[in-house]
């Protein structure tokens, strides 16, 4: 349940937030979001709900939409999509991160405790995407048959 995606179509470039979440709009719709070790190119930075005089912050899902909705590339970053009736701790939560991060390459080892997903800007050059529910996972990997199981790809490389 853990997909990285080098190389598709369908996305215009790494990582493009509303094609990538697409396919399970749906089941994210409840979420909020940790997000951290953030990175963008935006040409509409002061429309965006981004705090970036934090390392992590904590946005709801009609932000994430915001986000989503606009034409902004993750260059770096890490995107904890938690279920909104979770309190969490932010002052007892090490920000996730992405750069310099070995553990991001292993299968089930979200950063934070209780996400549901976890996205992974690498780069410019990977979206990596892990989910915990299997539902979620397989409409992902339907919609994006060119993502490659992360254990896999880890060989390969």
């Amino acid at each position: 349940m853990n997909w990285i995606i080098r190389n598709t179509s369908k996305l215009k470039y790494h990582t493009n937030l509303n094609v990538l979440l697409e396919p399970i709009k749906d089941d994210i719709k409840d979420l909020k979001w940790l997000i951290s070790d953030l990175d963008i190119n935006t040409s509409e930075m002061e429309k965006l709900p981004i705090n970036h005089e934090k390392d992590g912050f904590i946005i709801s899902s009609k932000e994430m939409k915001i986000i989503c909705e606009s034409d902004t590339q993750i260059v770096w970053g890490a995107f904890s999509g938690i279920d909104e009736n979770i309190e969490l701790k932010t002052d007892r939560i090490k920000c996730p991160y992405a750069e310099g991060n070995a553990e991001i390459w292993k299968n089930g080892n979200l950063q934070v405790e209780n996400s549901k997903i976890e996205i992974i800007a690498w780069d410019s050059s990977y979206t990596i995407v892990k989910f915990t529910d299997e539902k979620m996972s397989n409409k992902f990997k339907k919609y994006f048959d060119e993502a490659i199981e992360l254990e896999s790809y880890k060989w390969k490389k």
